[in-house]
């Protein structure tokens, strides 16, 4: 894309929440914007566990951005990495050696994985950011029911069905209430020599509560929710390893079918290559109008922005990364009115958050929801499962993916038939073949294979 003369150049890394609404903010002002991503795509985050749990498809909550973007001609799409900054120069480096130019830069790649030091733990416990990641999980889980079942049948035992997850954040208690859920009513009837709904899901969380970031009367709710749906929790219970098959907590031994990852993130390691203050997790500390010190041309949204506001760190959450990058936008439209002569209407005002609540859904007609605007309100039950699902809907880019998702939902909630179970990749589970040993059946003695398994 050629820049037309005296048009400025805006850089923006990232293709998520922060990134996409900075686009979005910036098209229609007289500005040659890049959006650069390592994806094609526009994902969904809040609902990507759902993809993990075989009730979506992927095509269902991502978008490509070329169609999201497609009505603005100034703006372009790069599929490429980021591996570096000239600052001085003014300069982005791509993978693909090319250079990109900027007035503007804006930083908006979110956060990853964090185990702590343990990296190797990345391999037995995956965690939950990306669609990839979604469908190795779906993988995983499903898999321990196909190899339970083929074990029942060659040997009439299989191992304990022992779903682990590591960490009480929202994604834990959302992967923990979706296990339950398909184990409990959407697979019970697909086997004829297990009993899916006798599997066990537990949540080890380190710090003293699940939830630890809603209100006590919330937490509260949420375990009893949680524990209605066979989900058994234990906090403060710090996972010191995680090998193929268990986890250990001090000297004591949890059998683990599958673990799964929700305990910590740590911010995307652009951050650090700006060779600007960052916080213990990599996020890039930012003034008010999200910039690094000494930086006014760039800034930092989303999960990378370290943000203080009334003393506590703004969440990396989809909400707050939505209004960044429409601050943003509004930010770099007032300093071009600046150029121009103009300081445009009203004060200068910095980026604040405006928070509307929280919500996690916990299982089918289970959730908590904390409602800051347009009134206050603390919900639990059904009434606030009812709330998530239409609010989720509605932040959906894509009518397309509305309808989708909609009816997808429904037909899932009035039929109990869910239709993304879908294994593909390895048939292989770490731990399984320690955990299901070697026994077999004398050739004397037939398994009878023809009566499925009394429940």
């Amino acid at each position: 894309m050629a820049t037309q003369a005296g048009r400025k150049r805006v850089v923006v890394v990232g293709g998520g929440f922060a990134g996409l609404h900075a686009v979005m903010g910036l098209a229609r002002l007289p500005v040659e914007i890049t959006l650069v991503d390592r994806r094609n795509y526009h994902l969904f985050q809040p609902l990507l566990y759902q993809v993990a749990l075989a009730v979506l498809s992927p095509a269902e909550i991502a978008q490509p951005i070329r169609s999201i973007v497609r009505a603005y001609p100034n703006v372009e799409v790069l599929m490429d990495e980021v591996l570096g900054f000239d600052t001085t120069e003014r300069t982005v480096h791509l993978r693909s050696n090319a250079k990109l130019e900027y007035d503007y830069l804006i930083l908006a790649t979110g956060s990853t994985h964090s185990y702590f030091g343990r990296d190797e733990w990345a391999k037995l416990a995956p965690g939950l950011k990306t669609i990839e990641d979604a469908t190795e999980i779906r993988r995983r889980v499903l898999l321990a029911f196909e190899l339970a079942e083929r074990q029942m049948l060659e040997t009439g035992s299989h191992p304990p069905l022992n779903f682990v997850i590591i960490g009480g954040g929202p994604t834990g208690v959302e992967l923990a209430g979706a296990i339950s859920d398909i184990t409990k009513l959407y697979m019970a009837r697909d086997f004829r020599h297990i009993n899916p709904s006798e599997a066990k899901v537990m949540i080890l969380e380190g710090s003293p509560s699940i939830l630890g970031m809603y209100p006590p009367e919330l937490q509260a709710k949420a375990r009893a929710q949680l524990a209605a749906l066979g989900v058994s929790m234990r906090t403060g219970a710090h996972v010191t390893d995680v090998q193929p098959g268990y986890v250990m907590i001090g000297e004591e031994r949890i059998d683990a079918v599958v673990t799964l990852w929700a305990a910590g993130v740590q911010a995307s390691p652009l951050g650090k290559l700006l060779g600007v203050p960052t916080d213990r997790r990599g996020c890039v500390l930012v003034d008010q109008h999200l910039n690094p010190p000494g930086f006014t041309e760039i800034f930092v949204c989303g999960d990378l922005a370290h943000v203080e506001q009334d003393g506590k760190q703004v969440p990396g959450v989809a909400q707050p990364a939505m209004q960044m990058g429409d601050y943003v936008a509004r930010r770099i439209a007032r300093l071009m009115a600046r150029e121009h002569g103009s300081d445009g209407t009203g004060v200068e005002q910095g980026f604040r958050y405006f928070d509307k609540g929280d919500m996690a859904t916990i299982g089918r007609k289970a959730a908590v929801a904390k409602i800051t605007w347009p009134f206050h309100a603390k919900w639990s039950g059904f009434a606030a499962w009812l709330t998530w699902l239409v609010v989720h809907i509605y932040f959906l880019i894509g009518f397309r993916n509305r309808i989708a998702v909609f009816w997808k939902w429904a037909w899932t909630y009035l039929t109990f038939v869910d239709g993304a179970r879908l294994i593909t990749g390895s048939q292989e589970l770490p731990g399984w073949e320690s955990q299901a040993g070697v026994q077999r059946f004398a050739a004397d003695q037939p398994l009878d294979i023809a009566s499925p398994k009394t429940r």
